[in-house]
């Protein structure tokens, strides 16, 4: 395997999205995708709140990292949260994954970041293998929690969500 990467640019918009796409559809939630590429193009390369490359064989892109900057209060310092990983069907089993992971441990260590992380679905059962094969550590005793969608933006106009409100005073 020679891969080379390219970091995506605003040209790639559509490809990131077909990426993203077979990403999903492989996770089984390509109902779940609201993405387009007006708003990769504005959360991508006008915003620059996330960013992109792509592992290449040849002049064939065969996967894809999208990650962006979080920041931990305990280290100090900013890590980098790998939102999205996929290699195309056809070309796994042929180092992408890894490389692709080395690639990005390569970028965090460049930018003197704290750490890399990530997270895997449940019934992922390979790519928790190949993820713990590497040495990543699954974070057992945390959950991710997530308000999103019609939620959210009741929480955000009254501070409560109909038949889940809360008592905030209580939390305190």
């Amino acid at each position: 395997m020679a891969a080379t990467f390219r970091y995506a640019e605003e040209k790639d918009t559509l490809l990131l999205l077909d990426f993203i796409r077979a990403l999903a559809e492989y996770e089984k939630m390509l109902d779940q995708v609201n993405a387009t590429e007006t708003l990769l193009r504005e959360w991508l390369f006008e915003k620059h709140v996330a960013e992109a490359f792509f592992i290449m064989e040849d002049d064939l892109e065969v996967g894809f990292a999208l990650y962006f900057h979080n920041f931990s209060t305990f280290l100090g310092k900013a890590g980098i949260y790998l939102e999205d990983l996929f290699v195309l069907p056809a070309y796994r089993g042929n180092g992408y994954g890894k490389a692709i992971l080395i690639h990005l441990a390569q970028i965090v260590q460049e930018r003197g970041c704290g750490r890399l992380e990530w997270a895997c679905l449940d019934w992922n059962q390979p790519s928790i293998d190949f993820y713990r094969s590497l040495g990543a550590v699954p974070m057992d005793e945390w959950t991710v929690y997530r308000v999103s969608g019609e939620t959210l933006k009741q929480l955000a106009q009254t501070g409560s969500v109909a038949e889940k409100s809360t008592d905030w005073e209580e939390l305190s």
